[in-house]
């Protein structure tokens, strides 16, 4: 399985309206079908510049399956975080390749 982590800085200027859009992409970004799961969550990180960080994790159940989000699905539904938070957001992702999970 694989995440994909979705991590962005957005501004206090739009904060409230960017977690309720959040609300919206995050299922969007699911019924593509590309991903099982995904975990939305804050970094408790104190900023130098400001803002509040957030980080999103979809799990893919394969390469292939993240690799068609990126052919398919990706570019129309970050194109529209652009439209709206263009200047007030500053964002990275990574992927990760999950080895083995373990349970307490």
């Amino acid at each position: 399985m694989y995440i994909y982590n979705v991590t962005i800085n957005i501004a206090d200027s739009v904060h409230e309206e960017f977690l309720s859009w959040m609300k919206t992409h995050i299922p969007d970004v699911l019924a593509t079908g590309k991903f099982t799961t995904a975990r939305f969550s804050q970094v408790l990180v104190e900023e130098e510049d400001g803002g509040t960080t957030y980080s999103v994790q979809y799990t893919a159940k394969s390469r292939a399956d993240l690799d068609a989000y990126y052919e398919e699905d990706a570019p129309r539904l970050r194109e529209e975080g652009m439209k709206k938070f263009a200047d007030t957001m500053l964002g990275f992702r990574t992927e990760l390749k999950i080895i083995e999970d373990f349970k307490a």
